[in-house]
């Protein structure tokens, strides 16, 4: 990644913690809003939840800075309720994401030999 690449990633740098979320629940495919917050309730085991009002309000920051995109793909009438929105990671969210994880994992890295705690 070029220099010019990675300051246009690390001016999204820190995200917060609910546009990570949403990021990473968005990696594995297309999912709309309410889809999302179950995703991240569940992968995180309940630790983490996102209310309604957190999570449309990080899904429409991401939709202003271009790291998701909304989806014109519908699935069929019959099974989905046509008022839900669709979303996918871009692939500037998808770097974005990366960067924000490798971030992360170096502060848990550092404050792992900072408390001499070992690895779980």
């Amino acid at each position: 990644m070029t220099i010019v690449n990675r300051a246009a990633i690390a001016e999204f740098l820190p995200l917060s913690p609910a546009a990570f979320q949403v990021l990473v629940a968005l990696v594995d495919g297309e999912k709309h809003g309410y889809a999302i917050g179950k995703e991240v309730t569940r992968r995180t085991g309940g630790q983490v939840s996102l209310r309604a009002a957190t999570l449309y309000t990080a899904i429409k920051r991401l939709l202003e800075d271009n790291l998701i995109e909304e989806s014109s793909a519908r699935p069929d009438p019959a099974l989905d309720d046509e008022r839900r929105r669709y979303y996918r990671i871009s692939d500037r969210g998808r770097k974005v994401v990366i960067a924000e994880a490798e971030r992360l994992e170096e502060a848990v890295r550092q404050a792992r030999a900072k408390l001499k705690l070992r690895k779980a």
